[in-house]
């Protein structure tokens, strides 16, 4: 017996070791760099250890706008991608003929360039010299106003990042739910039928419960993901999102090591440590909720 679990340890030892120098040792090091005061990473020196690596981020209008726009960012898109992926799998699973079709073409724009895509809703949005964008030239043509949504007011240029994150995760959330919704046996409804019982209560008593865990998987991993967008505001308004008021934490992240402001490696990671715990803390609320509310 000690044998085979000796073995067992062995295979699972490359794994352990990817695991420990790609993944624990890189946060190990970040979190001490963000307690090390004046860090040169040129010559691996600094002057102190402290918080004010952590008091300069917290206090800096960069990362507080940066924060602001991600909060925004996480409680508009996740709950309604994961809603609209809900109620698009729902008709998708009614539908019986042509339904891989369907399938695919709600899934196409995840296997499209992200990039891609960007440029195409800021060629959809942007205003310019020889045109007001498609998008402007619908809302003139039912009598509304034109709004530059690449340019212009705060309000517009996050609606843009908005539906554009939409967009991009969608089709994921789709196919996992698509598939979750075929997973749930027949009889339980065929059940239902005979009592007489309504769409809604189908629906709520037992179609929800059924794929509540697959719904729980997505809103976690969509917390993760949003938190984690840069590319997206990158696509859209360019890499100087600090100008058009657009930036991330993880753009803040990137900026402080690599950007114009760059060269603070331990302000990038005081930031990046501050995300961590953020969605760290997010993801243990989530955990424990799904205790109440997840039937597996």
């Amino acid at each position: 017996m000690e044998k085979n679990s000796l073995k067992s340890w062995l295979y699972l030892l490359p794994a352990f070791l990817f695991l420990g120098v790609f993944m624990i040792y890189p946060l190990v090091d970040v979190f001490v760099y963000s307690f090390e005061e004046g860090y040169n990473s040129a010559s691996q020196t600094f002057y102190g250890t402290g918080l004010y690596n952590y008091s300069y981020v917290l206090h800096d209008p960069y990362f507080l706008q940066a924060l602001k726009n991600t909060f925004i960012l996480v409680l508009i898109t996740v709950p309604l991608s994961t809603g609209l992926a809900l109620l698009i799998s729902l008709g998708l699973n009614s539908i019986r003929k042509l339904k891989e079709l369907f399938q695919t073409i709600f899934f196409l724009p995840y296997v499209t360039n992200t990039l891609a895509v960007g440029l195409v809703f800021m060629i959809l949005f942007k205003k310019t010299p020889y045109s007001d964008g498609m998008v402007n030239l619908l809302i003139q043509w039912f009598g509304g106003q034109g709004v530059d949504f690449i340019d212009g007011p705060y309000w517009a240029k996050m609606f843009v990042l908005c539906f554009y994150t939409v967009w991009i995760v969608l089709p994921f959330k789709i196919l996992i739910l698509t598939s979750a919704l075929a997973s749930v046996n027949d009889i339980y409804y065929k059940a239902a039928k005979v009592d007489g019982t309504s769409r809604f209560r189908i629906f709520y008593k037992i179609t929800l419960p059924m794929i509540s865990p697959m719904i729980f998987y997505l809103i976690i991993t969509g917390f993760i993901g949003a938190f984690k967008a840069y590319s997206d505001a990158v696509a859209l308004f360019g890499v100087n999102l600090n100008a058009a008021k657009m930036n991330t934490i993880v753009g803040y992240v990137y900026d402080m090591l690599y950007g114009d402001s760059g060269g603070y490696p331990s302000y990038a990671s005081a930031a990046a440590i501050l995300l961590f715990a953020i969605v760290l803390t997010i993801t243990c609320i989530n955990l424990l909720a799904s205790k109440k509310h997840v039937h597996y």
